[in-house]
C-alpha cells in the first residue's frame, strides 16, 4: 500500500527549504551543463562523451557509481539512506540524441553535423544530475536512491539492457528498487504542467518491413508484368481495414507506412517494392491480433495480384504502464508541490518509450512535463530540427525528483 496520504502531505509541507534553495542556486550551473550536453549529441550506444561527462559530475558530487552498463555507456549511481527502515526509489534519465540536423540557430547548437538533442534527453540528464547533487547534500534521507543514466532510448532498448544487467535488482550496486519514476519534457504542454495517468501512458511499438516481389517490365505493357507497385498500394490501403474492421472501435490501433522504395524510372515497372512501417497498440491481445492480421493480409493481397511478399517483423517496446500504486504515490506527493499544475492525461500517447521495461520488473510511474514558452503558440515538436528543451523547467523537475526520492514509501 502507499504510505498514508496524510503522512505524505505532512512530509510535503515540511520539505526542507534548504533543498529548494540548493536547487535554485544550482540552476545557472545546470543550465550551462544542459547547453554543454546539447552541443555534444550522441546517438544510441555512441554516448561515450556524454557518459564520461555524466560520470565526471557524479565523481564531483562524490557518490558510488557503476559505469559501463547497457552496451558500455550506461551508468548506475547509488545514494544510501541516512537512517534505517526506508525503501529504495529509482530515478531514470535517458542520454541519447537523434540523427537530425539541427536548425535552431542557438549559440549552443549541436557541434556534430547531422545529430542533435531533438527529444530533450539533454534536459532529462541534467535534471537527474541536479537531483543527485541536491540529494547528496541532504542529511535526512529515509530511502536509498538509485540514479539510472541510460543510453539508447531512441530505438535501441537501452532500458531493457539496464534491467538485464541488474540496474534495479540490487545485484550490481545498491539495494533492489521498490519503485521507479521517469519524466519527459512535453513541448505542447503548458509550462510547468505535470501530467500523469494510471495504466497505459504510451503504446507498444512494433516495426515491420515488407518486400513485395513481382515481375518488372515496360510501363506501356503492364499486362506482361506482375506489378508490385499496384500490390503495395493495395496493401497500404488494406492495412487500415485491420484498424476499422478487426479492432474494437473503443480500442487503439495504429498502422502507419512510413517508407516506400520502388523503381528509378517513370517508364519502368520495377521487380520489387519495399515498405516500412509501424504498428502501435495499447493492449496485449490487440498487439497479437494486429500482427496476425497483418501477416495474413499482406500475404494474401500480394498473392492475389500475382506477387509474393516477404515480411520482417521486429517486436518493439512494450506498453509504458503506470502502476496504480506508484502513480497514486506520485499524485499525492506532486499535488502538494505543484497544486493545479498536476493534471490527468485523459488518453495515452501512441508514441513509445523504453521506460516500459522498468515497469515490467518494478512498480513504475512516468509523467510528462509541459515546456511551452510564454507566447509560443506553435512550439517546435519533439524529433524536429527546431526543438530545444526549456531550461526554465529544470528546478521544478529537480525538486519533483527529490520529493519523490525522499518521501515515505510503504508497500
Amino acid at each position: 500500500m502507499v504510505a498514508p496520504k496524510s503522512l505524505l502531505r505532512v512530509y510535503a509541507r515540511k520539505f526542507k527549504m534548504s533543498i529548494r534553495e540548493s536547487i535554485l542556486s544550482d540552476h545557472p550551473r545546470l543550465t550551462a551543463l544542459r547547453h554543454e550536453l546539447h552541443e555534444h549529441p550522441e546517438v544510441m550506444y555512441e554516448e561515450v562523451w556524454t557518459s564520461e561527462r555524466v560520470k565526471k559530475e557524479i565523481d564531483r558530487i562524490g557518490i558510488p557509481c557503476l559505469p559501463g552498463l547497457a552496451g558500455g555507456t550506461g551508468i548506475l549511481a547509488h545514494l544510501p539512506a541516512t537512517k534505517p527502515g526506508g525503501k529504495t526509489v529509482a530515478l531514470r534519465a535517458d542520454m541519447d540524441a537523434l540523427p537530425i540536423r539541427e536548425e535552431t540557430g542557438l549559440p549552443y547548437a549541436s557541434k556534430i553535423d547531422g545529430k542533435m538533442h531533438a527529444c530533450g534527453h539533454d534536459g532529462h540528464t541534467t535534471i537527474l544530475i541536479g537531483a543527485l547533487g541536491a540529494l547528496a547534500q541532504e542529511s535526512d534521507r529515509p530511502n536509498d536512491i538509485l540514479f539510472l543514466f541510460q543510453p539508447a532510448e531512441e530505438g535501441g532498448a537501452g532500458g531493457q539492457k539496464m534491467v538485464q544487467e541488474g540496474a534495479l535488482d540490487g545485484s550490481r550496486l545498491g539495494k533492489p528498487a521498490d519503485v521507479i519514476y521517469g519524466l519527459h519534457g512535453w513541448p505542447e504542454g503548458r509550462f510547468g504542467e505535470i501530467t500523469v495517468r494510471n495504466g497505459p501512458m504510451l503504446a507498444a511499438t512494433d516495426e515491420w518491413t515488407v518486400v513485395i516481389r513481382g515481375k518488372g517490365g515496360h510501363a506501356a505493357a503492364p499486362h506482361l508484368s506482375q506489378d508490385p507497385v499496384v500490390a503495395a498500394a493495395q496493401v497500404i490501403v488494406a492495412l487500415q481495414s485491420i484498424v476499422s474492421r478487426n479492432a474494437d472501435p473503443l480500442d487503439s490501433l495504429v498502422f502507419t507506412t512510413g517508407a516506400i522504395h520502388a523503381g528509378q524510372a517513370h517508364n519502368v515497372i520495377p521487380d520489387t517494392v519495399e515498405l516500412k512501417g509501424t504498428m502501435r497498440t495499447l493492449k496485449p491481445e490487440t498487439r497479437v491480433m494486429g500482427e496476425a492480421r497483418f501477416r495474413t493480409l499482406v500475404t494474401s493481397v500480394s498473392e492475389a495480384l500475382g506477387c509474393h511478399a516477404e515480411i520482417i517483423w521486429n517486436e518493439g517496446y512494450p506498453v509504458t504502464f503506470n502502476d496504480p500504486w506508484a502513480t497514486d504515490r506520485f499524485r499525492t506527493i506532486v499535488r502538494d508541490f505543484v497544486g493545479e499544475d498536476l493534471t490527468e492525461k485523459e488518453n495515452p500517447v501512441m508514441g513509445g518509450e523504453d521506460f516500459s521495461y522498468y515497469g515490467q520488473v518494478v512498480p513504475a510511474c512516468f509523467c510528462f512535463v509541459g515546456l511551452r514558452r510564454e507566447g509560443d503558440e506553435k512550439p517546435a515538436g519533439l524529433h524536429t530540427p527546431r526543438f530545444d528543451f526549456n531550461d526554465a523547467i529544470i528546478p521544478r523537475c529537480v525538486e519533483m525528483f527529490c520529493r519523490l526520492a525522499t518521501a515515505p514509501v510503504k508497500n
